[in-house]
């Protein structure tokens, strides 16, 4: 539950009064291109090019990076976090109370993840993230963010209606059950801790992290 000093960050959404068209917000959904989404890329990548070009940055250097993140970590050591608070206790209290500390006993830090919170989905609650203002995003835990994420659709959408984007993604939530929407922001990032699976009583921490997705961090699908 959102504290006091998180009321500016996080959304309370026990319906959607504002349902209007659906757009699909997946790796493999179809996606609707936004021309002003298009055109920052574009002008990143041309100031890409020139800063290598005036030998400013080693495109070896640029490749490792994104090599690093999106294939070396992607979103395995958030699933080792996550599979261990499903197995000690002690850490996911830890983990709850201060995720920054918590995460960054495991060695996962740096860049966008210097500042975290973790956010436990229960039977009455389920927490998805989004930045509203830009594509803030913990890297450190869940590697390179998703194209959708960084879109203008869902930023805007997931907070007016969240469960109907949500159900794009799969996801259909009992009327019972609150939908928290939190903000990341450049100075605090979140993390969804997704409940644990029935049935996994008997794995090891190892094969839990196998279960948890990247998507089931986010908030945007069960596992």
């Amino acid at each position: 539950m959102p504290t006091e000093k998180d009321h500016h960050r996080s959304r309370n959404h026990d319906d959607d009064r504002d349902h209007h068209g659906h757009h699909h917000h997946g790796d493999d959904h179809g996606h609707e291109h936004d021309p002003i989404e298009e055109g920052a890329a574009l002008r990143v990548r041309a100031l890409e090019e020139l800063m290598i070009a005036k030998g400013l940055v080693d495109p070896a250097a640029l490749d490792s990076v994104v090599e690093y993140y999106e294939r070396q970590t992607g979103p395995r050591n958030g699933a080792a976090v996550v599979a261990r608070a499903w197995t000690d206790p002690a850490f996911k209290r830890w983990l709850l109370d201060d995720g920054t500390a918590a995460i960054h006993s495991m060695g996962f830090k740096g860049y966008q993840g210097e500042h975290m919170r973790v956010v436990q989905n229960t039977d009455g609650v389920h927490n998805v993230i989004v930045c509203t203002l830009c594509s803030c995003y913990p890297w450190a835990v869940l590697g390179l963010p998703p194209a959708w994420y960084k879109g203008s659709a869902y930023r805007a959408r997931v907070v007016r209606e969240p469960r109907a984007v949500l159900r794009e993604f799969g996801v259909e939530l009992p009327a019972k059950t609150r939908v928290q929407v939190w903000d990341s922001t450049a100075e605090l990032r979140y993390m969804v801790l997704p409940q644990r699976p029935d049935g996994t009583e008997n794995l090891s921490a190892a094969e839990l992290a196998g279960l948890v997705t990247r998507d089931g961090m986010i908030g945007t699908a069960f596992l």
